[in-house]
């Protein structure tokens, strides 16, 4: 006996319950910075925080795999100091891992489950240590809220409600999912796409109440994205494909001033740049011009000693008690 259309939405609308975002004294509190910690942000879901780890565990493996890394210590250590140090004053609640990948886009992106990887290109990038903690708290943003979770939801929601889009992911990582949803866009609701850009603006607002917690001035987030525009005037298109899924550039800049603005107590001090930012960047930047200036070594040309005419080598004069004598010239026979 096959299930009553009415009973199949009623299915659907308890389903989706449980992915609205937050509500009442809970959304509230997600602009109360000294909240901190102790407020809930993070979307309802159907998919376990276990999972979510899980997934995101799998997909890491992957990237460690085939993605080349940096590895030298002290940069890799200042990376995940001052990501540590971010998610000690945001709204995580899961442990935080930090790699840098080796790569020239200016970037990062976080997994579900606490996995954050940094590009190289984007600390070389940054005039300041704000910038790049700004975009680090941006990311800790989407996994604190869970919006992996949320978005994965929403999709099995619109495969039980039939909705024209055939792909059953099981598990991507964010930026992916993202890129199928723009891939698919012409057959996914508005709401889809409306909802990412929703994360995103989120995940803006969360970051720069994690990065005031953590000392650092918000508005160094606002620069970055003014970098983002500048680079996409200079070079079209070379700005990572993930930002085509976000609000417009202008739309975030203006948007997070304002809440910078309303939500952010002033304060006389902030944390825009270190001397240790300014020594791990020129350390970064010596270890990839080492690397690009690296060549195969080809092959290298000996010197041919002479031989007389018996062909036996000649060899050098040794140098002794006779080496200040003038030369003398010997009769050929």
């Amino acid at each position: 006996m096959k299930p009553s259309r009415a009973a199949a939405w009623l299915l659907v609308a308890v389903l989706l319950s449980s992915a609205l975002p937050l509500t009442g004294a809970d959304k509230d509190k997600k602009k109360d910075v000294d909240a901190i910690g102790e407020r809930r942000v993070a979307r309802r879901s159907l998919i376990s925080q276990e999972r979510e780890i899980a997934t995101g565990k799998g997909y890491a493996t992957e990237i460690d795999r085939s993605a080349k890394m940096v590895t030298d210590p002290v940069v890799v250590e200042f990376v995940n100091r001052l990501a540590q140090n971010v998610a000690r004053n945001s709204d995580l609640t899961i442990p935080l891992t930090v790699k840098v990948i080796d790569n020239p886009d200016l970037n990062a992106f976080a997994l579900p489950g606490g996995f954050l990887y940094v590009n190289s290109g984007l600390i070389l990038a940054a005039d300041e240590e704000a910038q790049v903690a700004g975009v680090v708290a941006h990311e800790i943003a989407h996994v604190a809220a869970r919006h992996w979770a949320s978005q994965m939801t929403k999709a099995q929601i619109a495969s039980l409600a039939q909705i024209p889009l055939a792909i059953f992911t099981g598990g991507l990582s964010y930026p992916v999912w993202y890129g199928i949803w723009n891939a698919y866009g012409f057959v996914v609701p508005m709401t889809f796409l409306k909802f990412s850009r929703g994360a995103e603006a989120e995940a803006d607002l969360l970051g720069i109440q994690y990065m005031y917690k953590a000392g650092y001035d918000p508005s160094a987030y606002v620069t970055f994205f003014s970098k983002i525009i500048e680079q996409d005037r200079k070079s079209p298109g070379s700005v990572p494909t993930i930002f085509a899924s976000h609000p417009p550039t202008p739309e975030r800049i203006l948007k997070s001033e304002e809440e910078i603005k309303a939500i952010l107590p002033k304060r006389e001090q902030y944390l825009v740049s270190t001397s240790e930012f300014d020594d791990v960047k020129t350390r970064l930047q010596s270890i990839m011009s080492l690397k690009k200036g690296q060549k195969k070594e080809g092959p290298t040309l000996r010197k041919r000693e002479t031989t007389d005419q018996a062909g036996a080598e000649q060899k050098p004069p040794e140098k002794g008690k006779d080496e200040d004598k003038p030369p003398v010239l010997r009769r050929r026979d």
